[in-house]
């Protein structure tokens, strides 16, 4: 398969300005897409943001079923992390982020103070893969859209400061990923939830293994039941041009982008790409 490579100019000096900016930052949000939480994690994040508070946040968790999200939850507490999960599209699980962003800045001003400072709003910064649903949440935290907010990456061209209440300031910057994308099934999973930009991949391929990818985690049965074809003994290459035969006019390319749609938009139901970790 072709390499699964994408790093437009606007990350790479949106990243120079992001570590400027984590000087200033007094707790870090991190999104991830929790249809793929290992996946989405930036491996930067940890050596960029040192020993500062970091709330670990698992957008779309409409799109997971409960009993992954449990799941997650306790692998996640094992490694000694609390996740929040939350649906920033309807603002599920924004309220707990909010206190728990102005619990850090409680700690904050009380150094402040003992400094003899006075007390500041707490400075929190979102960073994450693009098209995560960091402006989404933002917007959420607002409780007004005053970022841009769309489904597909690069929407955030800049980094600017916005005022949740007198409590917290938030720092809105646009997706970042690594340099080079080394893991390439990571980066297969990140292209088929449409976390990094199209211009990376082809579609067909993504496409094909996807199906491959449904198949060898056992849940092929969500194709079967959208598109009445059995992924099962066939392979992602030969699932594409078979149900284009059957009912696209032979076009592959059209079958590809309606089955990454599909599953990007919830029609294929809830479905993980990634299971935790057995230890």
């Amino acid at each position: 398969m072709t390499l699964i490579q994408w790093y437009p100019g606007h990350i790479s000096k949106a990243e120079r300005q992001l570590k400027e900016q984590l000087k200033r930052v007094d707790v870090v949000l991190e999104v991830r897409d929790a249809r793929i939480p290992l996946a989405s994690h930036h491996p930067q994040v940890k050596e960029w943001i040192g020993d500062k508070p970091r709330l670990l946040i698992l957008n779309r968790e409409d799109m997971i079923s409960n009993v992954i999200k449990q799941e997650w939850q306790e692998w996640f507490k094992n490694q000694g992390e609390t996740p929040f999960f939350t649906n920033a599209k309807d603002g599920k699980g924004v309220k707990a982020i909010n206190k728990a962003s102005q619990g850090c800045g409680t700690d904050v001003n009380a150094r402040r103070k003992s400094r003899g400072m006075l007390p500041r709003p707490v400075r929190a910064v979102v960073i994450g893969f693009p098209n995560v649903g960091k402006s989404a949440l933002i917007n959420r935290l607002l409780n007004r859209k005053i970022v841009a907010s769309a489904r597909k990456a690069g929407v955030t061209r800049q980094l600017q400061w916005v005022r949740i209440s007198k409590d917290i300031e938030l720092l809105d910057a646009p997706g970042i990923i690594p340099l080079k994308l080394e893991n390439q099934e990571d980066a297969l999973k990140l292209a088929i939830c449409e976390d990094i930009g199209e211009a990376a991949y082809n579609n067909q391929e993504v496409a094909q293994q996807f199906v491959d990818l449904l198949v060898n985690l056992g849940t092929e049965n969500v194709l079967k039941e959208r598109y009445g074809l059995d992924a099962l003994d066939l392979t992602g290459e030969e699932f594409i041009i078979k149900l284009a035969q059957m009912k696209y006019q032979n076009d592959q390319e059209r079958v590809a982008r309606q089955i990454l749609q599909d599953f990007r938009k919830g029609y294929l139901g809830k479905v993980s790409l990634e299971y935790p970790p057995v230890e």
